[in-house]
């Protein structure tokens, strides 16, 4: 009996891991795996980048978890720089091109996985294809903005959007010796928290030496003589009116949309955002031997019940060992996710999980806010740093809805605290019980999450 063949478009978190679990359960007798990548790296952490760029991580190598020569080890055909172009779901095949030779040819299956990510959000505007002007979201993108930070004449930087990779970059520009601008188009950076935790964000960003320009939509990149890169444009910006932004290089980091052109074009099922759709299983809608799974496809939101899409590494690689499993015959399934998410920018840290005030009013959520002020260890213990913890729980039942938190060294992963007391369904009273751990270095008595959930419990009780 002829080995059944499985193959894989997509060779990072997803797409291996979701190889490397088949391969585990079923041999090559059994399974044929044959998967594509269409750069020079697979299994690396793309989160790790804007550490690399900014001489956290001494170099790319660090980042990959797995090289192609070790998946190839354990009997995966992996074919790298070779993009997958189209996808014939009737035919049960897939067109591919080596982007080397420029051949082509077409691969069947009997067995399929999308693991083909995200792709940075890049506005056709004057300017951006520029030398000098970059978007971070691959190695060799990060090898090409530190070549291009060692070509700049001056050390002026400025950084295109105020999410998550917006504000690493941030970071990282200011750690190499840079002067950088942080342009956002929200009224505060990071349109995933609420304004008020944003604010706190923003203020602690100019502390650090980022200037933050907000309410700043980018309208063009200017370029000197020689083409490159001098100066971003705005049309507007609080506080500053339109404005010209000198610039040496710029960050592009205005966040990603599902990569689902093949998806699009073959007819499989989409979501609002773009995203695929799958069952619990990660299967597609639709389709018994098509799984998906990573950034381009949609999750379940555990609180508000809706699907939504949320690139994170974590779910990437929760889906792969689920995927392939269920391929290779065995049973998993993804029961959804939180939006649990965490980064830092220089000394502060910065942490969300669960529904924001907009978010819960998209939902049609009652709900009360418990604002406190803290610090991350017994305030009188030495280097003891300020916290802000905001919670949000539904108004008639006690049901915690969501928590923000912005504060020092040892503020976000706090976070973890409220993702499971998401997951379980739990009351803001409830979490008050919580057995925590505690001692001076670590803690107060009353750690900050459950100061909150106090105060959260007197504002349901107050609202009836």
């Amino acid at each position: 009996m002829a080995a059944e063949r499985l193959v894989v478009i997509g060779g990072d978190a997803a797409g291996m891991s979701a190889a490397s679990q088949a391969r585990r359960l079923k041999g090559p007798e059994e399974l044929e795996i044959v998967a594509f990548e269409r750069s020079d790296f697979t299994s690396y952490s793309a989160c790790g980048i804007p550490y690399w760029v900014g001489g956290d991580v001494p170099k790319h190598d660090d980042l990959i978890a797995r090289t192609p020569e070790e998946h190839r080890e354990r009997g995966i055909g992996l074919r790298m720089r070779t993009e997958v172009t189209e996808l014939d779901v009737a035919g049960r095949r897939v067109r591919s091109r080596d982007l080397v030779s420029g051949a082509e040819e077409w691969t069947s299956y009997d067995k399929l996985v999308l693991a083909t990510g995200a792709r940075p959000v890049r506005p056709a505007l004057p300017g951006i294809e520029s030398p000098g002007v970059h978007e971070v979201h691959t190695i060799d993108d990060g090898r090409a903005l530190l070549e291009s930070l060692a070509a700049a004449r001056g050390r002026r930087a400025v950084v295109v959007g105020g999410g998550y990779i917006g504000i690493e970059m941030a970071e990282a520009l200011l750690g190499r010796g840079f002067e950088v601008t942080l342009l956002t188009r929200g009224a505060e950076p990071m349109n995933s928290l609420d304004p008020d935790l944003g604010h706190r964000l923003a203020e602690a960003m100019e502390r650090s030496g980022i200037r933050v320009v907000t309410g700043a939509e980018v309208t063009e990149v200017l370029t000197g003589d020689s083409g490159r890169v001098r100066a971003v444009t705005t049309r507007s910006g609080a506080g500053a009116g339109p404005g010209e932004y000198p610039a040496d290089v710029v960050v592009l980091g205005l966040g990603v949309t599902p990569g689902t052109d093949l998806a699009r074009a073959a007819g499989l099922p989409l979501g609002e955002s773009g995203g695929l759709l799958t069952d619990a299983s990660m299967r597609v809608r639709g389709h018994a031997d098509i799984w998906a799974g990573g950034d381009c496809v949609e999750v379940l939101d555990l609180v508000s019940g809706r699907h939504r899409f949320i690139a994170l590494g974590t779910h990437a690689n929760k889906h792969g060992q689920i995927i392939g499993s269920n391929v290779a015959g065995d049973y998993a399934t993804f029961p959804g996710v939180v939006g649990t998410a965490v980064t830092k920018v220089c000394e502060t840290e910065v942490a969300r999980t669960g529904l924001t005030e907009r978010q819960a009013d998209e939902e049609g959520l009652r709900y009360v806010t418990a604002t406190i002020e803290s610090t991350t260890t017994a305030g009188y213990y030495p280097g003891a740093a300020p916290m802000t913890v905001k919670m949000l729980a539904e108004r008639r039942t006690g049901r915690l809805l969501g928590v923000q938190i912005v504060g020092g060294t040892g503020s976000a992963k706090r976070i973890d605290i409220a993702a499971v007391a998401l997951t379980a369904r739990m009351t803001v009273d409830q979490m008050t019980a919580l057995d925590l751990g505690y001692a001076p270095p670590f803690s107060s008595v009353w750690d900050p999450v459950l100061v909150a959930a106090r105060k959260a419990v007197s504002k349901v009780r107050a609202a009836g």
